[in-house]
């Protein structure tokens, strides 16, 4: 009942959904107008195609050929989905499905790896966001003929059984190969949810599904009622999904009134605004938001709303910018197309959207390593702002436009104790094969699934990692030592994490990698030493 009522209130005048808005295209798309030039030339080419050329030609399959090139010459994110593909490419955020655990898009003939599924299969070998999967299965899957069916039908299977997945990584001359057994893929949004000190609870979320703000609000009253007055929220690597939900997440943490989000696109349908209706149960709670280049959609009108409000700060680095929203309507033989309808906008006026050429021109894609080489993830003077797009918060701070949210506080990736070995050990995906035979040993002993369960049973530390030293020499890694303990810190985080995923779950997972991670040390330092509010009052 109580999103019901939210939906009335904060939905002005139509109901927000899903990063992707369920709209009037298919109305549009029928509707009989004056046929244009440019129309009327189309259909005489087809009739010449059709009665004319030398061989016979079905016209139904070339245009399902040509729509995909048409609606690319748009913008990055209108997409065409062919009626195979429409099941398949709804079950990210539909449920639970079975598959090796990635989300993934084709660009320039490549499979690129956009997410890794948390607590997944391929997830638990050590494939990375950024991966290019170049064969599975003994199949090809880079080039021209590649499509997503391809990828689909290639990666999805029973339950159970193995595919080999070759994938090129930025920092591997090599290919790199990985054994994945096919699972189902967890389908939560809330990846991990504790108490990080007396009064500071935190709260990872993986995407917006269908049901994130109920997951969302549950681990904030659980937090709660275990003594939180004060959350940090983790959007990192978080692409989005669906936009109601991240409006109801928003809502919970502002006054009545207060703008979350609105769009603008060429009709009025498209036209909508989001507003709080003071409903929510964490109004007077320290918030801070994480993100970084891979929070996108969603993930960026939670912080945007955050942020341009002055109810909370964002720490880490600049989210994905993506702005656009989308419009899928299914087609009369059950295809559908997603149509970028509008632009959304956070409460100061600022686009989100980075910039794009129409057309096909790679550059819109390479953007996060055209990134990563200007060395933004290491530095934040190399983030250049343009002064035309400078807008102010409620409070009358200064954020920018341009593409994505920047934070409020900028934390550079940590590349403390990355070294040759470790590079090569996580990229062989060796600390996931070590701890798994680890946690074959040691299960047995697990007499409750807890990491203090676990702790009294595993190897200390200085004995856990000579035993992970030594089983990598018979896996062909050599014992550099020099290096091994230059990456000493990097690797116990990375080899306790990986037993705790095992032995106890996910979440224990994510609380021991965030004992080593910078970002959130960040926010837990200001957050419970009160600056965050002496923050949010500079100008």
């Amino acid at each position: 009942m109580r999103e019901k009522r939210n939906l009335g209130y904060i939905l002005l005048p139509v109901t927000l959904c899903a990063g992707i808005i369920i709209g009037i295209f298919i109305g549009r798309f029928v509707e009989q107008r004056k046929v244009s030039p440019g129309q009327e030339k189309l259909q005489t080419i087809l009739n010449m195609i059709q009665h004319q050329y030398v061989d016979e030609i079905d016209i139904d399959s070339l245009l399902e050929q040509s729509i995909p090139d048409i609606l690319m010459s748009l913008d990055p994110h209108s997409a065409y989905i062919p009626a195979s593909e429409l099941t398949k490419t709804n079950d990210e955020l539909e449920g639970s499905f079975g598959g090796v655990g990635v989300s993934f898009q084709i660009i320039n003939d490549t499979v690129n790896v956009i997410e890794v599924v948390a607590g997944g299969p391929a997830e638990k070998v050590g494939l990375l966001p950024g991966d290019r999967i170049i064969e599975a299965g003994g199949k090809q899957l880079s080039g021209a003929k590649a499509t997503n069916e391809d990828v689909f039908s290639t990666l999805r299977g029973k339950e159970g059984t193995k595919i080999k997945i070759k994938v090129k990584r930025a920092n591997s001359r090599n290919l790199l190969e990985f054994e994945v057994t096919r699972g189902e893929i967890p389908s939560n949004s809330v990846d991990a949810s504790y108490m990080m000190a007396d009064n500071v609870g935190y709260v990872k979320v993986s995407k917006f599904a269908r049901t994130t703000y109920a997951e969302f609000l549950k681990a904030l009253s659980s937090l709660k009622d275990k003594g939180a007055k004060k959350y940090i929220v983790d959007l990192r690597n978080n692409s989005g999904g669906y936009m109601d939900q991240a409006i109801f997440m928003a809502n919970e943490f502002l006054p009545q009134g207060q703008m979350i989000v609105y769009t603008k696109g060429r009709t009025p349908e498209n036209e909508t605004i989001a507003v709080s209706d003071g409903s929510g149960r964490f109004k007077d709670s320290e918030v801070i938001v994480l993100t970084n280049e891979y929070s996108a959609s969603a993930s960026e009108i939670f912080a945007g709303a955050i942020q341009d409000n002055d109810r909370g700060l964002v720490v880490g680095r600049r989210s994905f910018g993506k702005g656009l929203v989308q419009n899928q309507s299914e087609l009369p033989d059950s295809s559908a197309i997603r149509l970028t309808v509008a632009r959304y906008y956070t409460p100061s006026g600022r686009s989100i959207q980075k910039e794009y050429k129409r057309g096909k021109d790679g550059k819109y894609e390479l953007d996060i390593l055209d990134r990563y080489n200007h060395g933004e993830f290491y530095s934040q003077d190399s983030i250049k702002f343009d002064p035309k797009l400078k807008y102010s918060t409620i409070g009358g701070r200064t954020v920018y436009g341009g593409g994505g949210i920047m934070p409020d506080i900028f934390v550079p990736e940590d590349t403390t104790g990355y070294t040759s070995y470790y590079i090569e050990a996580m990229n062989k995906g060796l600390i996931q094969k070590f701890c798994h035979e680890m946690a074959e040993k040691y299960r047995p002993l697990m007499k409750e699934k807890t990491l203090e369960a676990m702790n009294r049973i595993v190897p200390r530390e200085d004995s856990l990692l000579e035993l992970f030293v030594e089983w990598g020499v018979n896996q062909g890694l050599p014992a550099r030592w020099y290096y091994v303990n230059q990456s000493r810190d990097l690797l116990l985080n990375q080899l306790k994490a990986v037993l705790a995923r095992d032995l106890v779950g996910y979440e224990a997972f994510i609380e021991i990698l965030n004992e080593n991670d910078v970002t959130v040390e960040k926010a837990h330092n200001i957050i419970s030493s009160g600056q965050g509010s002496k923050l949010l009052k500079k100008k």
